[in-house]
């Protein structure tokens, strides 16, 4: 089956390549011209047909600005001529200066929309503005200009509120909802700060200068005046209410990222751990509590969850992602229930707009060996696709840092796949379709273990972990094309994921079935001040497992409804409310509401709350897997009979504070941020593992919370040095059998710092992370003399990676780097590993590092 399926999927990228490769190259365009004019109109509708009627070959962007009502242009004069984008516009029913609209199309127009009636009382004039004689219309002593961003793809859009300020005064001024800015020149200074969040600012000269058209993309050039400005590869999202931290593919390439789990070692917010010393699987901790608490989404629908869990950050390759948003706290009711510390939600290459084609190669000194495809390709005007390929593999078995005779990572092959459809026909239906495969096989245990002799015997200690992984799924969405604020979209999502393993001689299978449907409309009230979004959804999950000789089954059937409000009177405000309801088949009717705050008291100061309720099933056994690899007993202490493994759902609230503050530090930009939040669990489904040869689950009967602080400062001394610094501290704490104790494997400080520095098509990254004592369960007596402590030591872990770019366009990345550098390690992380089969055996009580210092090297290759 699985050769199968590599042969297809290889079959397919050879017929992709043969069409790939007569692909036309994109010519270069001239240098772009901008001109604005006056365009009759009243509202929202006549915005949205005005900048649709503007649109064609050769019109790189066409704004128009309700208050004022002029048609900010840009456009390139040898594809297409001024005068031919105002008949386009005369014809859609608008006059434009002294071109009048035919009547009849006029009165066709929706009756909110009859700007002569409504205007027929107005003295108002609007001048006509040309590209020579823009300064003028706003006086000789001010300077006029466009602040966009341009996409992979040569797009426009324009930057709403971008600073535009003089260098060395506190002078400036925003840009408006068309990009537009007017500033009064300043004799003391003839250069232009301009700055946007999620961008790196920069100075532009403007003495002498008319009109200016400014570009906010590395590297790009329109009209006379260049702007160097670089994207942050890290940054929080300035507009939004909830506070979402976006980590772009620059910030992706500061580590190898050869899949998600490694995704977050740069970012100071996400841990990332190994569950045990044996299987090689790692989790994930966000405010201090273990990543089943956060909501994991892939383009906003589920990702990997449920029995997936233990491996899920393995299964979605690192050079797949495009960017990674992360929300702490709860994120809204749209997106379900289920967010309880937070969400990370995983953009993949989109097939309109990524490279045609990427690839990726990876291999460390271990001689694992990572290899990545893309290829993008548009199939006409409305139609475009991409296929994702993805292998890994590692034959060596004798890797043993700390000599225990264990292997320090599984061996085996995970080849996994997706093959992905987007359709847009540019008059508001847009739909996407897509399928992943996976198959992920893995050997471990004693380095002299054979699975064709050993298996489920006890002559040598093993473990083998098959997961097979079929899913798909749909998008389908519409925008009103005459109001562009109301929308419909349906989500629609299967997956079929089955696990067969054994541990030693514990045999656990395992298998589930889930079916995903969210139905969205959105609309605004009155204005687009009050805007809401409304609909129903459906969540349907069904699990088989098998632990030893004991059979697991349920059913969860979850329909829901939700309504979300949002209010924003002015821009320095808003607000998101929203609750929802839904029904679990095996625990009934249960309401979220979750509430969002925004408030900009000055410019540059930012302050978020936030607060809501979650709520999730627990999987006992694929969310602790760890304790498979041990002889500890396995106890389940139930309250329910014939529900979740006859325990309680797990419910928390959530509550949050933020601030984030821009700086000018070293006469760069800078920000500082602090976050607080609370949670508060009022039912849980509780791991003791404070008694030695057992686990216990249980209810929680007593007290259950987490409280996360974190402090981040990120600050430019010298151009394109980059320096990140974080503090965390975190107080996390359960009630384990009648006592109130500290988290186990959790450090309450930790600290971090990231320094990175660009120099000719050179980067340099290093990051390091500090991690305080943590708490570990008693085991002295289990061995004594074993010498073990109740908490581990503190330690420092640093990874670095060099990359070099190649070619005047910078087409081809080599990369070299090393995680671990010091090669700190925790040697006794497996129990008496010389009696894997005997009463003392535990190789879950992992508190840091279990291999030593990794070295790797690899290559990045794109066409753009």
């Amino acid at each position: 089956m699985y050769y199968y399926i590599k042969q297809i999927f290889l079959c397919s990228l050879l017929v992709f390549l043969c069409a790939s490769v007569n692909a036309q190259k994109t010519e270069r365009a001239e240098k772009d011209t901008m001109v604005t004019f006056p365009v009759s109109g009243v509202c929202e509708m006549c915005k949205d047909r005005i900048e649709e009627a503007a649109k064609g070959k050769g019109v790189r962007l066409a704004v128009w600005d309700i208050d004022k009502k002029i048609l900010t242009l840009v456009y390139n004069p040898s594809l297409v001529s001024e005068k031919k984008v105002r008949n386009r516009i005369v014809a859609a029913g608008h006059d434009s200066g002294p071109m009048k609209a035919d009547d009849d199309v006029y009165n066709a127009l929706d009756e909110c929309c009859h700007y002569r009636e409504i205007n027929s009382h107005s003295d108002v004039e609007h001048p006509e503005k040309s590209p020579g004689d823009s300064a003028n219309a706003v006086g000789h002593e001010s300077i006029m200009g466009v602040v966009m961003e341009e996409d992979k793809k040569g797009n426009f859009s324009p930057l709403i509120g971008a600073s535009i300020i003089w260098l060395g005064t506190t002078k400036g001024t925003v840009t408006d909802s068309s990009g537009v800015f007017s500033i009064k020149k300043n004799s003391g200074s003839s250069k232009l700060i301009i700055s946007y969040s999620g961008f790196r600012s920069d100075t532009v000269d403007a003495e002498k200068k008319g009109d200016m058209i400014i570009v906010l993309a590395a590297g790009s050039q329109l009209s006379e005046v260049k702007v160097l400005s670089r994207q942050k590869s890290s940054f929080v999202s300035s507009f939004t209410t909830m506070r979402t931290q976006i980590m772009t593919e620059k910030e992706l390439f500061k580590a190898a990222c050869c899949n998600l789990s490694e995704s977050f070692e740069t970012n100071p917010s996400v841990d990332v751990s190994y569950n045990d010393a044996v299987t090689g699987s790692k989790q994930i901790q966000l405010l201090g509590l273990s990543g089943n608490y956060t909501q994991l989404t892939v383009e906003s629908m589920p990702g990997p969850r449920g029995l997936a869990t233990p491996l899920g950050l393995n299964f979605i390759a690192g050079p797949w992602v495009e960017s990674i948003q992360l929300n702490k706290g709860v994120g809204s009711v749209a997106n379900g229930f289920e967010s309880i510390a937070g969400q990370i939600n995983v953009e993949l290459k989109k097939p309109e707009k990524s490279d045609r084609l990427y690839l990726n190669a990876y291999i460390n000194d271990n001689a694992k060996t990572d290899l990545n495809l893309v290829l993008t390709k548009k199939l006409g005007k409305k139609w475009s696709t991409a296929l994702l390929l993805h292998d890994n593999f590692l034959t060596r078995t004798n890797v043993d840092f700390n000599k225990d005779g264990f292997r320090d990572m599984t061996t085996g092959n995970l080849f996994s796949a997706v093959s992905r459809w987007k359709y847009d026909d540019g008059k508001g239906w847009a739909a996407q379709l897509g399928i992943k495969l996976l198959t992920d096989q893995r050997t471990g245990g004693e380095i002299d273990f054979d699975p064709g002799k050993d298996k489920l015997s006890t002559v040598n200690y093993g473990l083998g972990i098959n997961t097979t992984r079929f899913e798909t799924f749909g998008k389908l969405g519409y925008v009103f094309p005459e109001k562009k604020y109301k929308s419909i979209g349906l989500q629609l999502s299967v997956f079929s994921h089955r696990q067969d393993s054994y541990f030693g001689t514990t045999v656990y299978d395992g298998k589930q079935n889930n079916f995903y449907a969210n139905l969205i409309y959105q609309s605004i009230i009155g204005t687009t001040a009050h805007k809401f979004r409304t609909g129903l959804s459906f969540l349907s999950d069904t699990y088989n497992e098998l632990f030893r000789t004991t059979r697991y089954q349920r059913t969860e059937n979850i329909p829901g409804t939700f309504f979300e409000y949002t209010f924003t009177p002015v821009e320095k405000f808003s607000v998101v409310a929203g609750i929802r309801a839904d029904y679990n088949s095996l625990f009934g009717w249960f309401s979220t509401p979750r509430l969002h705050v925004r408030y900009e008291p000055v410019k540059g100061t930012i302050i978020r709350l936030s607060a809501g309720r979650g709520q999730r099933t627990a999987n006992i056994f694929a969310e602790n897997s760890s304790v498979f690899v041990s002889s500890r007993h396995i106890n389940i202490i139930t309250s329910v009979t014939g529900k979740a493994y006859g325990l309680d759902p797990e419910v928390a609230w959530n509550k949050g504070i933020s601030l984030d503050q821009k700086l000018r530090l070293f006469n760069r930009d800078a920000s500082l941020s602090f976050d607080f939040f609370r949670n508060d669990f009022s039912k849980q489904v509780v791991v003791d593992i404070e008694k030695t040869h057992e686990v216990h689950f249980y209810n929680l009967n007593g007290k259950s919370f987490s409280n996360s602080f974190q402090a981040e400062l990120t600050v430019e001394p010298v151009k394109k040095l980059d320096l990140r610094f974080a503090y965390r501290f975190f107080d996390v704490k359960a009630t384990y059998n009648g006592k109130l104790l500290q988290r186990p494997f959790t450090a309450r400080h930790r600290a971090f710092a990231n320094i990175a520095y660009e120099l000719e098509g050179w980067k340099f990254d290093y990051t390091l992370n500090y991690n305080g004592t943590k708490r570990i369960p008693p085991v002295d007596h289990i061995l004594p003399g074993n010498g073990q402590s109740s908490y581990s030591p503190e330690y420092v872990v640093m990874n670095a990676q060099i990359s070099k770019s190649l070619g005047r366009k910078k087409l081809v990345d080599l990369y070299f780097g090393g995680e671990n550098l010091t090669g700190y390690m925790q040697h006794d992380a497996i129990i008496s590993p010389d009696q894997p089969f005997g009463p003392y055996f535990d190789a879950s009580l992992v508190w840091g590092p279990v291999s030593g210092r990794l070295i790797y090297v690899g290559f990045r290759y794109k066409i753009k």
